[in-house]
């Protein structure tokens, strides 16, 4: 999967879970200024790529997770494993 092809589908999921317009999500928004997100919300995100990945994830490698660029990054390190 392409880092475009992520980014289309993490806009997909930020739309349909948290209703965000995916408009604003770009590689550098920041999920919980930017994006308004808090932390119940990145729980649920990391459920999403862990559903996306077919991969779980362990909390500690996705605590450094900030920005959208890091949500795609994380997604293709689980998808190269």
């Amino acid at each position: 999967m392409s880092d475009e092809e992520i980014l289309a589908r993490l806009r997909q999921v930020l739309h349909d879970t948290f209703e965000i317009d995916p408009a604003r999500v770009t590689t550098s928004a920041h999920l919980f200024t930017d994006l308004e997100l808090d932390s119940i919300d990145a729980v649920d995100l990391a459920i999403q790529v862990q559903d996306m990945t077919g991969t779980r994830i362990k909390p500690e490698d996705f605590k450094s997770v900030r920005t959208v660029s890091d949500v795609v990054d994380t997604v293709k390190a689980l998808l190269d494993r």
